[in-house]
């Protein structure tokens, strides 16, 4: 896919930083926490003298100017731009994408009014990523907004260790690498986490309830999530708990998908769960096309995928974790650090019903389980 280039001379246009001009204003921790809402940054513009000056101030201006040649278009040479990594395509996640500039509009920025965003999207190939964030690195971007995965996070850590990081993720961020701590993060780093391995064993638990016969369910993992295998670890757990028996089949590939629906067609289990990962949610039309037609009923991470004629989903809101995200590269554009933002954790998790899924499938949902959704899509 091809992507827009940005204006370049917006885009890259730095001060010196040994230059003398005065600096943009930023917003200290204090000021930040003072705020009662997020509002614009002032950024220093400069001034025009009289149009009757006399030749020599005239001539000492364009001194100054020489000197600092930012001083006459500052708000233009203090534009930020934003590099914006993402695992997935532009169009799998066009919702989640709104969502991140409703984020940073609070926070007071407005895309190609007062910040420049360049997108970079990996389409499900981890392998573009550490050259997609070593480009922005090189372009000097003011931050990296890092979406869709462990991958994307750890490839813009592991490019640079002083412009700052956003993320948005859904493993623990401690245990995948990325942070020290959840509440202090060191460094340049910070971000929003699903922390999906929480709710695995309750999406488990769910589909043990409108599925009660399967004894055998599959389970779809990806390469993508940093800490698989603790998850798995922690997945049979839960399993043996409610007397289940799982089949882990990981699926890195299209080639792979065929072959997991394949290998469920022969070896009989009953039931299917699909990991959080970007690399299911970008091939989510695929994966419910192929679990309607083997018949399988499947609980998926995320309400796109009920959307999009799945069965039924647990999990956080996608769009507002993005928009989180995006507040908090505001926040930094600011001028707050990451070291000062904890890594968000969502508060709230919704159940997604689709009742003519559930009915194509031969399906009663129970009632119980249907009063405790959040959204029945009929």
């Amino acid at each position: 896919m091809q992507i827009a280039e940005p204006n370049r001379e917006l885009a890259h246009r730095h001060r010196d930083p040994d230059q003398t001009c005065p600096p943009a204003q930023t917003m200290s921790k204090g000021d930040m926490s003072a705020l009662p809402g997020i509002g614009l940054s002032r950024y220093h513009t400069g001034s025009w003298v009289g149009a009757d000056m006399k030749r020599r101030d005239f001539i000492a201006l364009l001194g100054s100017a020489a000197a600092c040649p930012f001083a006459a278009g500052a708000q233009q040479s203090t534009i930020p731009t934003i590099g914006y990594l993402h695992s997935a395509s532009a169009e799998a996640v066009a919702d989640e994408t709104a969502a991140f500039r409703r984020g940073l509009e609070e926070a007071g920025y407005v895309e190609g009014r007062n910040v420049v965003i360049e997108y970079r999207w990996a389409e499900g190939r981890s392998d573009r990523l550490p050259n997609f964030a070593a480009d922005f690195v090189q372009r000097r971007v003011a931050i990296i907004a890092a979406i869709g995965g462990d991958a994307t996070a750890l490839a813009a850590k592991a490019a640079t260790a002083t412009i700052p990081i956003v993320f948005m993720n859904g493993s623990d961020p401690v245990k995948s690498g990325l942070v020290n701590a959840i509440n202090g993060p060191d460094g340049n780093i910070t971000g929003v986490s699903f922390f999906a391995g929480t709710v695995d064993s309750k999406r488990l638990e769910l589909l043990h309830e409108l599925v009660p016969q399967a004894g055998e369910i599959a389970v779809f993992n990806n390469a993508l999530i940093a800490e698989t295998e603790a998850r798995s670890k922690a997945l049979t757990d839960a399993g043996n708990t409610i007397g289940l028996k799982l089949d882990f089949v990981n699926v890195t590939s299209d080639p792979d998908l065929d072959g997991a629906f394949a290998s469920i067609a022969k070896r009989g289990p009953q039931a299917l769960f699909v990991s959080g990962s970007p690399f299911f949610l970008i091939r989510r039309a695929r994966l419910v096309t192929l679990a309607a037609r083997h018949r399988i009923p499947a609980i998926y991470a995320w309400r796109q995928f009920v959307v999009d004629g799945g069965l039924m989903s647990y999990g956080t809101s996608f769009t507002e974790s993005a928009r989180q995200t995006g507040v908090y590269v505001g926040l930094i554009l600011k001028g707050a650090k990451p070291a000062d933002l904890p890594v968000l954790q969502p508060t709230k998790f919704e159940l997604v019903i689709n009742l003519k899924t559930a009915r194509a499938l031969g399906l009663t949902v129970p009632p119980a389980l249907l009063a405790r959704a959040d959204d029945v899509i009929e």
